[in-house]
Formats: structure tokens, sequence, C-alpha cells
């Protein structure tokens, strides 16, 4: 009897490669962006859609019919594909596709119980510094990395599963110690992954993030014609965000009184006075409404000399 397949992609671009390698399988393409917008441990139940719909509406206007064609539907895909003797995930190194994959991998552990799951993931390349994503390697190195694919064990899904649980939860501190517990896991690139998202949270120092930082350091230091430039520049040395444009613009319109002009970028006042530490902006850019997974973004402040973070009691 043959051996079957069911490969769970990272994105479209890495399901048209596998298609035009020809590699055996059904393919399913899981097109989320579980890193932003608040999450819920049940991957796959009408509230976790709810609440991502819901996000993403508000944040990036999506559409109800786009988020059914592009996400549901490819999401009641997977779950008819019950028959296959082996499940492969596509997942990078970044932030972005090492919360999907968390979440992938708890959603198997739920529905897809004895199932063989192996994990093919892209980053360190031979002696390259860069980090590689999938769709940079070539047709003879994605091959390559297919089969080399590492078997999953049940600890390590249960690991998996566990990090996606503290993900969701409304603290993010236990997420600071977490990649201890497990020193042999073959998630080489989540311990990078965790620190970036806990960079996430607001700075003691002015209220804004690292990303947020980074983006005022970068209009400071560097000139752009306009928005256009200065975000593909933002894309080109995000190192291990793994973000599109789309949450680049985002970011920007959140930080826009900062700005006199995105064309060309150029910061006001009070930007280079954040940017300096000399104003705080925690009290302007604080939302209710904002999530990084299960916790509240504001209800945490990143203390940058010691890396951890501080809960803000009311």
């Amino acid at each position: 009897m043959k051996h079957s397949l069911l490969h769970i992609t990272n994105g479209d671009i890495t399901t048209q490669r596998l298609q035009k390698l020809n590699i055996e399988g059904d393919i399913i393409t899981w097109r989320e962006m579980l890193c932003e917008g608040q999450t819920s441990v049940d991957v796959g139940s009408e509230d976790f859609w709810k609440t991502r719909f819901d996000f993403l509406k508000t944040t990036y206007k999506v559409s109800k019919k786009k988020f059914i064609d592009y996400t549901l539907k490819e999401y009641r895909n997977l779950c008819n594909h019950k028959q296959q003797d082996e499940i492969v995930l596509w997942f990078e190194y970044d932030l972005f596709c090492q919360i999907n994959m968390l979440a992938v991998i708890s959603w198997l552990k739920r529905y897809r119980k004895n199932h063989k799951i192996s994990l093919v993931t892209s980053g360190k390349v031979n002696d390259s510094k860069k980090l590689h994503g999938l769709g940079e390697l070539s047709d003879s190195q994605l091959k390559e990395h297919f089969e080399n694919k590492i078997e999953l064990t049940q600890d390590d899904i249960e690991y998996a599963d566990y990090i996606w649980q503290l993900y969701c939860s409304d603290s993010p501190l236990p997420l600071e110690n977490a990649h201890k517990f497990n020193p042999e896991s073959p998630f080489v690139y989540l311990e990078d992954a965790i620190k970036s998202h806990l960079l996430r949270f607001p700075s003691i120092e002015n209220g804004l993030n690292h990303i947020e930082n980074n983006i005022l350091k970068t209009a400071n230091e560097h000139t752009f014609a306009n928005q256009n430039e200065f975000v593909a520049d933002l894309l080109a040395h995000q190192k291990n965000y793994g973000f599109g444009d789309n949450q680049y613009v985002n970011k920007l319109e959140n930080l826009k009184k900062l700005f006199t002009s995105f064309d060309p970028v150029k910061l006001n006042k009070t930007g280079k006075k954040v940017l300096q530490n000399q104003t705080n902006y925690y009290a302007k850019i604080r939302s209710d409404f904002s999530y990084l997974g299960g916790a509240k973004k504001y209800s945490y402040l990143y203390v940058n000399t010691t890396g951890k973070l501080l809960k803000i009691t009311s």
C-alpha cells in the first residue's frame, strides 16, 4: 500500500514551489498571521475564528468574504484530510511562521492523534550567516530539506502545544523561561522567536516596543522619498519577525503622530524626543484592545536593563 502524505505549508509561495517540484502528496496552505492580534488555545473552534475575523476586520479591513475564501475554506479542506499516513509541516525560522507552526501542531495534537508528523524548517543554510526562508532555497535545497525532515516525537508535540497555550494565556511572563524546559527540542528557531515576541511589549523607557523604536530609528538615520521606500527598507532589515508590508503600513498608521510627513519620511519633534527617551509615549499609544497572543499588549512593560517583562498593576 502506498504511503500517503499531507503537506501543510506556511503560505502560497511554498505551496507553489512544492507543486512545481511535483512533491508527492496533497497540500494545505495555512493562511493566518497568529503572531498579531488576539488568539485562543482552541484552534479551529467557532470562537477562535470569530476572534480572528474580528481582529482582521478591525485592523486590516478584511471582508467576511475574503476571510472565508482565503482562510476558512482552506481550514475546512484541512479538516477533510483525515486519512494520510504522514503530515509534513513546512514553516520558517521567523516569529510569523513559528507562532503559526505552534497553532497547527496544537490542532493536530487534538484532531489527528497518532498520526506521524514531520517538520521541514528553514533558516541556517550551510555556512551562510543570513537566515533563509523556504522561498529563498533552490530547488535542490528544498528537496534536500524535505529528505531531511524531522519526525516529531510525542514529547515534541506536547511541548509545542504547551508553548502555544502559554502564548495564548493572559500573561506572557511564563514564556520568558519556557524554552529552558526542552533544550533538545527540534524547534531550533523557537527560542529566538519567543524572545522577539517579548520585545513587542512596550519599553519602560519610552512606551514604544522594539519594532516601533526601530521604525523611528530608521526614519531618523536614513532618507526615504516616500512611505513605499521606507516600508521596503523596514522589510529588508526586520531580521526574524517575518512581517509583510501590510503589517508595517499598519504600524506606521499607529505612529503617524510622531511624523511630520511620509512623503518624504520625516520625524517631528515629538518623534525625536520619544526616540531619545526624553518623552514617554505610553499614555498616547496605549489601547485596551491591542493583544499579543492572549495578553493585553499594554498591561506589561519590557525592562531594557534586565530583558524581563513587568506587569502593570492597576
